[in-house]
């Protein structure tokens, strides 16, 4: 975000942002999606990370415009998530597709920014490893599920997980936290402000944040096309792995599925025209 270029947001641009900021809440909290991935998606991952890196030196420049993600963000991840989940409860597949078309639809545009500064050998190299590691990790997850009982350490690790899903983009918190049997106590506790779980989940999430950012924000100024098109494999492989197969396999819920995952393509191309229009960096 450069100074130069600072300006006031219009009020279709505050609303369209508020918009992205629910939409990462709502992926941050529901199952199988990553709020980082959206983040990406939406073009926002780097200012909130160069945020989350320097925060005392970025303030005045990146604080403003990332209020109504931030508005959003709070809304979606507290508020329109319980509407989302009651869709997720009674229509799970096609819930999902829309999810699958909206970053589908948004990695065109996600990959003419990875290439913004060149691409390389290792950039494609980069995006292959990130895709195996990501697809190796969910997997694993899957297959070795292991249900521990929940206390102030491993809420430290789902303040940790939280992070890591805006931190590292595909790292989607309920993915790690379900296997273990941690997500619906921790979402829960969330929702009714229990101080016992949001107290260690906060130390683990700042403190993964303070240990990671900066260190992510260097990657970023330093290997630019190596370290986005690396986000574009883990996007990649975190999208495959949340396809409801199940719902592929008879005509009707295909038919269904399909047309979902259409609207999500459509809405996503429309939303990257307008934000083409009308973003302010």
């Amino acid at each position: 975000m450069n100074q130069e270029k600072k300006k006031s947001i219009n009020p279709f641009q505050f609303l369209y942002r508020i918009l992205q900021g629910a939409l990462i809440g709502l992926g941050a909290v529901l199952p199988g999606i990553s709020g980082g991935v959206l983040s990406v998606i939406f073009g926002i991952y780097k200012p909130i990370m160069e945020l989350l890196s320097n925060p005392f030196k970025n303030f005045k420049s990146h604080v403003p415009p990332l209020i109504p993600v931030f508005i959003g963000g709070i809304i979606g991840f507290l508020g329109v998530a319980n509407v989302l989940a009651f869709f997720l409860e009674k229509y799970p597949d096609p819930s999902v597709c829309v999810f699958i078309g909206l970053i589908t639809g948004m990695l065109p545009s996600l990959f003419r920014e990875a290439g913004e500064q060149g691409r390389s050998k290792g950039s494609f190299i980069s995006m292959v490893i990130c895709m195996i590691v990501i697809f190796a990790l969910l997997i694993g997850l899957q297959m070795f599920s292991i249900e521990v009982k929940p206390n102030f350490l491993w809420y430290l690790f789902c303040g940790f997980c939280l992070a890591l899903s805006v931190i590292a983009p595909g790292m989607s918190f309920s993915t790690l936290l379900m296997p273990l049997g941690l997500y619906t106590p921790f979402v829960d506790g969330i929702g009714h402000f229990d101080m016992s779980i949001l107290v260690p989940a906060g130390i683990g999430a700042i403190v993964t944040v303070i240990c990671l950012a900066k260190a992510i924000n260097a990657l970023f100024d330093n290997f630019y096309s190596i370290a986005f098109h690396g986000i574009i494999g883990i996007v990649i492989a975190a999208t495959v792995m949340i396809i409801p197969v199940s719902g592929f396999m008879s005509a009707g819920t295909a038919i269904v599925n399909i047309i979902c995952i259409a609207a999500g393509i459509v809405i996503a191309l429309l939303l990257d025209k307008f934000n083409s229009r009308v973003k302010v960096e």
